[in-house]
Order: C-alpha cells, then sequence, then structure tokens
C-alpha cells in the first residue's frame, strides 16, 4: 500500500500559488503567501519542496532596455529633495516617476510612464503611448494630483531630469498644486531606483522573453500586469502584503 504523502496539501498550495503568479514568486515570497493563507510552515522546508516539484521560475533576465529624454537643460531643473531617501511612512507623501520603452511588432514602441508612491510602491496612475509625448507625462499627473489633494503632508514627486519633467508645462502644474518638484542628479539612475526597480520587475516578470506583440497587446498585457502587481503582488517589505492590501490595513490600524 502506498504511504500517504503527509505535505500533499501543501505541495498542492504552492503550486497553486506558483502557477497563479505565473512562476514569478521564489520561495521567500511563497512562504509568505503561505501565512497570509494560514499555513504554518519553515521557508527551508518551502524551498525544499519546491525544488522537490521543479519550481523555478525560468523568466528570461536581463537588463531593462533605459529610455533616456535627457536633452541637457530645457527648462527647469529642480534639486534632489529626496537625496535616496525612499522610505516614507505617510501614503502619498513622496512620489517617483519615470519612463520606459517597449518594442512591438512592425518596429512600433511602446512608451510607459507610471507615477508610483514610495510608502507602498503602489502604481497610482500611468499612461502608455506611441511616442514620448508631453502628454504621456500630463496625463498621469492630473489622475496623481486628483489622488493625493488630501494628504497629510505636502506631497513631493521626484523623477530624473528629462525634459518632459522640465518643460514649463509641468513644472506650472505641480506649483499651482503645491507639489514639491525633486529631480536625479544627471545621469544617475540609482537616485531613482524605486522605479527602476519596478521597470525591471515589470519587463523581467511580463516582457523578457516573450514573442513580440502589437502595441495593442501589450498595452493590455501592461494594464494586467499593473493591477496584478498593485493588488495580488505581494513584497516582504510590505509585511507580505500587496500595496493596496497594505495601504488599506496601514489605514485601517490609523483609524
Amino acid at each position: 500500500m502506498k504511504k500517504k504523502n503527509p505535505d500533499q496539501e501543501l505541495e498542492s498550495c504552492i503550486q497553486t500559488i506558483f502557477v497563479e503568479n505565473h512562476g514569478n514568486y521564489g520561495y521567500r515570497r511563497i512562504h509568505l503567501e503561505l501565512r497570509n493563507r494560514g499555513f504554518k510552515v519553515n521557508h527551508k522546508k518551502v524551498q525544499g519542496i519546491m525544488n522537490k516539484l521543479k519550481l523555478k521560475g525560468d523568466k528570461f533576465r536581463r537588463k531593462s532596455r533605459k529610455y533616456s529624454s535627457y536633452k541637457g537643460t530645457v527648462g527647469t531643473v529642480a534639486k534632489n529633495r529626496i537625496h535616496r531617501r525612499f522610505y516614507t511612512n505617510v501614503c502619498h507623501q513622496k512620489l517617483t516617476t519615470d519612463i520606459t520603452e517597449f518594442k512591438c511588432l512592425g518596429g512600433l514602441k511602446l512608451y510607459l510612464n507610471p507615477i508610483m508612491d514610495m510608502f507602498n510602491s503602489e502604481i497610482i496612475s500611468y499612461e502608455v503611448s506611441r511616442r514620448p509625448t508631453l502628454e504621456l507625462v500630463l496625463k498621469p499627473l492630473e489622475e496623481a494630483l486628483e489622488i493625493v489633494k488630501d494628504a497629510r503632508y505636502r506631497t513631493t514627486l521626484h523623477s530624473d531630469q528629462g525634459w518632459h519633467y522640465q518643460h514649463k508645462k509641468w513644472v506650472k502644474t505641480l506649483k499651482e498644486n503645491k507639489v514639491f518638484q525633486s529631480m536625479s542628479r544627471k545621469g544617475n539612475c540609482i537616485d531613482n531606483s524605486p522605479m527602476e526597480n519596478f521597470f525591471g520587475l515589470l519587463k523581467q516578470e511580463m516582457y523578457h522573453g516573450e514573442e513580440l506583440c502589437s502595441f495593442e497587446e501589450l498595452n493590455k498585457k501592461i494594464e494586467d500586469y499593473i493591477n496584478y502587481y498593485n493588488t495580488k503582488r505581494i513584497k516582504q517589505k510590505l509585511a507580505g502584503m500587496s500595496p493596496v492590501q497594505y495601504r488599506i490595513h496601514t489605514s485601517q490600524s490609523a483609524a
């Protein structure tokens, strides 16, 4: 008689979590999700089971393609108010933004400009476009300003020195809404590492290693990924919660 596997339920749950997250979770994040689902298990056991089941992310890893909109000083260059002090325990106090590009079928490109809340790494607004126009950054800015208008502390919005963020319309909009402007030093991507890290995750988990697709298909994939990232993808630094779960949890705790 075949001996019953005492870890059958645990193994099944680990397999389910791995598949639900498209192979993007390693043993640490799966261990956190198991805890969220009521399992009490050592992270080393989770690692052992994943090795046994051959559950290993096979995403093609490479450095993200960096889009640069820097054209020298063409407008206002703001001082660096963030100075790599990315942490904040206040929602909507520190935001960051940047632009990245993707290749599509037919030689086309897709440009993405998200705005992130450094409090919980949530993407609070974003825009995509076939060209890196000024509207690409102004539209998500307007959406973000509506979200943060009742922030407890004055908001700071950080970016690189790209021409979009030096533009008079960008600068004027921030001033009119009493938002501090902050910029990375020239050519220093580490000054905006939260957004660089997001772009790396985004491309590693849904773009690199995949076949090129149309602009419309890629647009939908990005929309789906950002929704997944905000609402489902748990983070160790957020106590095993997704960005939205963490925001809701902390707001309820403070109430």
